[in-house]
């Protein structure tokens, strides 16, 4: 039983939220924007599974950027070291990396979200239980899409990606994010259960030593997370017993 756990860690787009939905559609207009400047290749739905699922926003513009041979630099920080003051400068990597943020925000507050009824369900079930849970999101929108979704107050522990640059760790696929998030949860790794859909995310929870490792299947394929180490697969958690 899933229940025989001690702490659960939820990745948040594409198993907590559908805001995959969302992030795709933003990448899709910006790096078409990108693209189209440079002359190169239209962007493929390909592109978002290769380079940019589960990645930190600007790490995964690196990875396509190089995926396309294009060079750009890296842009300017802010104060803090997070955004890029040249805002929609699609002229550097944090540019894009920020052009994106912004389109994604205008939809969810366009838009809103609605969280998977399956998630939601096996929330419910494992807060009965009295099991600590946690989110571990590369995302820098963790907090505002929890709270869109009214799901913030289940969590005893958010590490998303504004906690990873303050804290220094690493982003998915190390294993840093998730390894901090159940230390604050009083756990151990191989005591706690990770949900993930990137296949990214998946290999840092094989990394981290995670006791059970599982993938939610909602487009990168079977395949691919069975090669990053899940070690159950579903399509919903809602199928988890």
């Amino acid at each position: 039983m899933i229940e025989s756990f001690d702490a659960y860690l939820f990745d948040l787009d594409g198993v907590i939220t559908p805001t995959v939905l969302l992030h795709r559609r933003a990448w899709r207009e910006t790096f078409d924007r990108v693209f189209a400047a440079v002359g190169a290749e239209p962007y493929r739905e390909s592109d978002y599974f290769d380079s940019l699922d589960g990645r930190p926003r600007f790490e995964g513009v690196a990875a396509l950027l190089r995926a396309r041979g294009i060079e750009l630099p890296e842009g300017v920080e802010d104060a803090e070291g997070a955004e890029a003051t040249d805002a929609d400068d699609l002229g550097t990597i944090r540019g894009i990396g920020t052009a994106k943020n912004r389109i994604f925000a205008e939809m969810l507050e366009r838009d809103g979200i609605d969280p998977y009824p399956g998630t939601v369900a096996l929330i419910d079930r494992l807060a009965a239980a009295g099991k600590p849970l946690a989110v571990v999101s590369s995302s820098r929108n963790a907090e505002q899409v929890l709270r869109a979704a009214r799901l913030r107050g289940r969590f005893a522990a958010v590490v998303d990606g504004v906690v990873a640059d303050v804290e220094g760790l690493p982003g998915k696929p190390a294993p840093d994010t998730f390894l901090r998030a159940v230390e604050l949860l009083g756990a151990a790794p191989e005591r706690a259960v990770v949900f993930e859909d990137a296949a990214s995310g998946v290999e840092a929870g094989r990394r981290g030593g995670f006791g059970l490792v599982v993938g939610v299947d909602r487009g990168a394929g079977r395949a691919a997370l069975e090669t990053a180490g899940a070690h159950l697969i579903v399509e919903d958690l809602g199928e988890l017993d």
